[in-house]
């Protein structure tokens, strides 16, 4: 469902935005892109699946743009600065991320100082610490086939049961949008300098039985509005 805007809405995107001023004016223009035209933050942050004093761990954070969100949201909030009608965001959240990629874990410490624990490392053989909700947004898609499975079965040791994980990759059953999905891929990979970079792709169906199969409840949720994207978000409950 698109998420009403309003003025105090977007000052608080403004305000995740400026926070990466000083890195740069890509990792500042990029925050506000995303911010602006992916509706997967802004609909995570308003869902309720983030409760207060969850341990959150975010894999192939980039430049930790959703724990930007999420601690700038928390100040906003105690400021009186909230759109109306908008749940109160989580408090008291303990966020860690792993990136692979150095510069974007560098743009990611400078934007939230000590707030936030990133770490470099690939997540292939990354060790996961222990936490009660995962999110993997548009990560799995650049894992061979079989690190899939494998870091879908260490995320799983990762959380207790009753731990929460989401999921956020494209149908490869979406026809034409799906098309247009791997083009913006591909063409994302050539701008970072990753033309050699290969995707791994599945079916919506295939993904829900790879969960069920590896202890998830799960189900899926559309999260393309306002793109033309095949995009879909799994919120799975470790059963």
């Amino acid at each position: 469902m698109p998420i009403a805007m309003s003025s105090s809405s977007n000052a608080l995107l403004q305000a995740v935005a400026a926070l990466y001023r000083s890195s740069g004016r890509f990792p500042f223009f990029y925050a506000q892109g995303k911010l602006r035209y992916d509706p997967v933050l802004l609909a995570v942050l308003n869902s309720g699946l983030i409760k207060n004093g969850m341990t959150v761990l975010d894999l192939g954070c980039g430049q930790g743009l959703l724990f930007a969100l999420l601690r700038t949201a928390e100040s906003q909030y105690q400021r009186g600065l909230w759109p109306d009608g908008w749940p109160a965001p989580p408090t008291g959240l303990r966020l860690q991320g792993i990136e692979f990629r150095a510069s974007e874990v560098a743009f990611a410490r400078n934007a939230l100082g000590s707030s936030a624990t990133f770490t470099a490392s690939d997540l292939s053989c990354a060790e996961l610490p222990r936490a009660d909700l995962v999110i993997l947004f548009d990560v799995l898609h650049y894992l061979p086939a079989a690190a899939q499975i494998d870091l879908l079965k260490r995320v799983a040791t990762a959380l207790s049961l009753g731990g929460l994980l989401l999921i956020r990759e494209a149908d490869a059953g979406g026809g034409l949008s799906f098309r247009i999905t791997q083009f913006a891929e591909w063409f994302s990979a050539i701008y970072r300098s990753l033309s050699g970079q290969r995707f791994y792709f599945r079916s919506r169906r295939n993904w829900n039985e790879i969960l069920a199969g590896h202890g998830f409840g799960a189900e899926d949720l559309r999260m393309s509005d306002g793109t033309p994207f095949a995009n879909l978000l799994w919120v799975a409950r470790r059963v």
